[in-house]
């Protein structure tokens, strides 16, 4: 697992909200963020998706737990009534690169906590992104990204 500390600037977004339990929603979120994002054109090498699970489902209820599919957004696209719009602040985070698979995600959650001890950060209370970018998906590989405080 490749770690490193980064600050990700602002960015507009585009989103589509699933409300209910992580899992096989959240990929029906995101395939609708992807017909959105074909369709504008917006999906190439340089596209960065972004999936934000907005709530610990340790302490929220399933039912109430909200998963974004996010995209990276300009200043000049048109976001229209099928889709939603927001902003991320510029924040620093500990960035996670990890292969793009089942298993290697669930050991990366493992082994993130442990190895954020040792960074001389620790978590802030802001939701946990997942980052992709065209190059990243092609070779199968996502970055998680812990939004982080100095010790």
């Amino acid at each position: 697992m490749n770690i490193k500390v980064e600050t990700l600037p602002a960015y507009r977004i585009a989103y589509v909200r699933q409300v209910g339990p992580y899992g096989p929603a959240n990929i029906q979120a995101m395939e609708k963020l992807k017909k959105w994002a074909k369709e504008k054109s917006l999906l190439n090498e340089s596209a960065i998706i972004l999936g934000i699970p907005q709530d610990n489902p340790e302490t929220t209820p399933p039912e109430h737990c909200r998963y974004d599919a996010c995209i990276v957004i300009s200043k000049d696209v048109r976001v229209d009534d099928s889709i939603c719009e927001g902003e991320l602040s510029e924040e620093k985070y500990v960035i996670f690169k990890v292969k793009h698979t089942a298993e290697d995600i669930q050991k990366a959650w493992t082994e993130i906590f442990p190895a954020l001890q040792h960074s001389g950060y620790q978590m802030d209370n802001k939701p946990i992104l997942e980052r992709y970018t065209g190059d990243m998906v092609n070779h199968h590989y996502c970055e998680i990204c812990v939004p982080v405080k100095p010790l």
